[in-house]
């Protein structure tokens, strides 16, 4: 039979056919682009999860990232949670996340860190109680938010004190949670990073440790799989201005604090003390770092914190590594 020719085609069969292939070939170029367009045919916002504190908190303070999405998250545990639920694409945590985190399947790169940051988590207990060192809560019952950086350091601090987790009565609580406790007299000591740990520093209130010379305590940038391969473009522009509003922190201190207290919701003075001891600058992820990962890894995983076996070092992704250097 004849194929008849587009000129004797009612006129209602032309136009759906125009229109398949105007929808068609929108499809094609959206893929070109190689990443998802919305309703008004420009690109998603990048999705990032952030916690009150980091230098994420600052890039968001500062506006200095205007087409992205952001996220509030009381601790790293949550935001993994959030990768695992595809709800955001990039999130900043502490050490011990990604490894809780890879243990339990979740998908995710690591693709930037920091320098070290030991002073900014630490025990903290009541003055009036006498502890005089780490080893003097033998028996005590120690808070912490299970999962988080702090927890690597909870592992730390009993291994240089010949304890186990045995020694003590640990009680995992969320930094909402372990405030109200501590202050109470519910806990012995509570295990905390900044700006809480700021914000408990109180009259009455001694450090008995943080993590100088038993843990980095790093941050990290973790990112779905999916944006690193699709969006790699718009992860390096965000990483970029990520790096650069960290710098300029870094050399204005007074005007820093004075950008992310209202954002903090919390003084300035104590935003000041936090960031003095805990704003560190951005670096990229090296096999250094991957070993690092892997050993606080490993020793979670010897303790029974979580199944394994668990390779993070296959995480580690440095194809951003230049917008650190």
């Amino acid at each position: 039979m004849p194929i008849p020719s587009t000129s004797r085609l009612p006129h209602h069969r032309l136009l759906t056919a125009a229109l398949t292939t105007v929808a068609l070939l929108a499809t094609v170029a959206v893929s070109a682009c190689g990443g998802s367009a919305d309703a008004g045919g420009t690109a998603s916002k990048l999705r990032i999860g952030y916690q009150r504190f980091g230098g994420l908190s600052l890039v968001k303070a500062r506006g200095a990232a205007p087409n992205v999405e952001w996220s509030l998250f009381e601790s790293g545990p949550a935001l993994t949670e959030a990768l695992k639920a595809g709800s955001i694409d990039i999130g900043q945590v502490g050490e011990a996340p990604p490894v809780f985190a890879a243990a339990g399947k979740i998908p995710f790169s690591i693709i930037g860190t920091s320098a070290p940051i030991p002073q900014g988590e630490a025990v903290l207990v009541k003055a009036d109680r006498g502890y005089r060192s780490f080893a003097d809560l033998r028996g005590k019952t120690v808070a912490l938010n299970k999962g988080s950086n702090v927890h690597w350091l909870l592992v730390q601090l009993l291994k240089a004190n010949n304890m186990t987790l045995k020694d003590i009565q640990v009680k995992y609580l969320k930094p909402a949670e372990g405030r109200p406790a501590f202050d109470g007299g519910q806990v012995d000591a509570w295990v905390i990073w900044d700006p809480y740990f700021a914000l408990a520093e109180q009259p009455g209130v001694q450090v008995l440790a943080d993590a100088t010379n038993l843990a980095s305590n790093r941050e990290y940038v973790l990112a779905a799989p999916d944006a690193v391969e699709k969006r790699s473009d718009d992860i390096r522009e965000f990483l970029q201005r990520y790096r650069e509003v960290t710098d300029w922190g870094i050399a204005h201190p007074e005007e820093r604090a004075s950008t992310l207290a209202p954002e903090l919701k919390i003084p300035q003075d104590v935003t000041s003390r936090a960031l003095a001891r805990s704003a560190r600058p951005l670096a990229p992820v090296t096999p250094a770092i991957g070993d690092e990962l892997q050993a606080i890894t490993d020793n979670f995983i010897a303790l029974d914190l979580i199944p394994g076996p668990v390779d993070i070092r296959s995480r580690v992704d440095g194809r951003f590594n230049e917008v650190f250097q």
